[in-house]
């Protein structure tokens, strides 16, 4: 069945036809894409028409789709039970490589998503803090979680949501939101207020405004404030982690915060998430400590296998790789746009990047917001038509994988160069 025949019939039995409101395409308009399988650096519809992706299923397929030895992991795990609620090896072996992966990790709790891990995280610095206000940064998005979805990014911002209905406003109110990039804010509220913070919660490359690289001095200022306050630095890398270098922007940084989430590569592609940090804090957790937290499928055996597997591949992977396609391939975008005189800012770090609609320099929420989403969404449907599957929303990264090639990189740049004829 063709996807506009799927789309249809998943609206009668799905919330807006599905399963998490970005994929809907709004934002851009049309039928959105029903996935029939993908390999390698290409995904192909229910209508047979494929495409070269850089959705990359939001981010963790760095080593492209159906990556044999991920598959072959899977399998293997799915033969000898898909779920036991037991403590299983492959929980010690994927929390042994994430501690090794991240100086900032002493112990690591495995959860089912990024949400889980961010709502955990916060709890967690609460637990650990006796405090109860958190602070995030407006365009950050941490999951779905009641305290997280105030001024967030990703679907919340594609969509036009502030915050969200079912947020009761004593926990709205809780949330203290900031301009991502001003450092001198977060000092004085700090100033102002840090005795009754319970954490600061950051992605440190914003990801979910579309890609937003931290100023220089920024997280240092965030790491100096927290700890003269007593709060917790917690670094959303679910998107970053192991996405920039094997372990996180923090292990290209030398950044220490205290608790580190994970999610998407961690997984290998199938639903993961994880929570790490300090030995002490850690075990503030139950059943050491006394902040509940639990899973009937934390740990599972499936998501193990794959991430580890993941893992285990990546590690003697060469990033520069990516890191050049990627580059090349904005370099080819932004030649293009030059030439045909539509204001356009890229921002790229490492394998992620963002085109925005914008003659300005993209470096908040505010500036992101100021997007021509209008051309963004003429542009990504002008793309589609050509074979290349964006990120169908303004406030996305797109990623480029070490199964993408050099011939397809230029294929992409190609497809730019015909749809910018028609824009």
């Amino acid at each position: 069945m063709d996807s506009q025949n799927l789309f249809a019939q998943a609206q009668k039995v799905i919330p807006g036809g599905v399963n998490s409101p970005v994929r809907a395409f709004r934002a851009v308009g049309g039928t959105p894409l029903f996935i029939r399988e993908a390999a390698g650096a290409t995904v192909v519809d229910t209508d047979g028409n494929e495409y070269i992706d850089y959705v990359a299923s939001w981010g963790p397929m760095i080593l492209g789709h159906s990556r044999p030895e991920v598959v072959a992991a899977i399998r293997d795990a799915a033969g000898r039970g898909t779920s036991y609620g037991a403590p299983t090896a492959s929980e010690i072996g994927m929390a042994e490589r994430l501690v090794a992966a991240f100086p900032s990790i002493e112990m690591v709790r495995m959860v089912s998503s990024g949400t889980e891990a961010t709502m955990t995280a916060i709890r967690l610095a609460r637990g650990w803090t006796n405090r109860d206000k958190i602070v995030k940064f407006a365009g950050c998005y941490h999951g779905h979680a009641d305290s997280l979805l105030v001024k967030a990014g990703s679907g919340v911002a594609t969509l036009g949501i502030p915050g969200s209905p079912g947020v009761p406003k004593a926990l709205a109110e809780l949330t203290i939101t900031l301009p991502y990039n001003d450092a001198e804010q977060a000092r004085s509220l700090m100033a102002r207020h840090g005795e009754g913070i319970a954490c600061i919660i950051v992605e440190p490359v914003a990801g979910n405004m579309g890609v937003v690289p931290p100023r220089p001095g920024f997280l240092e200022t965030l790491r100096e404030i927290t700890q003269a306050s007593g709060a917790l630095l917690i670094f959303d890398e679910v998107i970053t982690g192991f996405r920039l270098a094997y372990g996180g922007w923090q292990t290209l940084t030398g950044m220490v915060p205290d608790l580190t989430c994970l999610g998407k590569i961690v997984g290998g592609g199938l639903p993961v998430g994880a929570l790490g940090g300090r030995r002490e804090i850690m075990e503030h957790l139950a059943p050491t400590g006394p902040v509940y937290q639990a899973g009937t499928l934390s740990g599972n055996p499936l998501a193990m296998a794959a991430g580890i597997a993941t893992l285990d591949i990546l590690r003697g992977m060469p990033y520069s790789k990516i890191d050049r396609m990627a580059a090349e391939l904005c370099a080819g975008f932004l030649d293009l746009f030059r030439e045909k005189g539509i204001p356009v800012r890229i921002n790229r770090v490492g394998s992620m990047f963002t085109l925005f609609f914008t003659a300005d320099e993209v470096v908040d929420f505010d500036s992101a917001s100021r997007c021509d989403t209008g051309l963004f969404a003429r542009f990504f449907r002008g793309m589609l038509a050509a074979g290349i599957n964006l990120a169908p929303a303004q406030f996305e990264a797109g990623f480029v994988s070490f199964a993408h090639t050099d011939a397809e990189i230029a294929r992409t740049v190609d497809a730019c160069a015909r749809t910018l004829k028609s824009l």
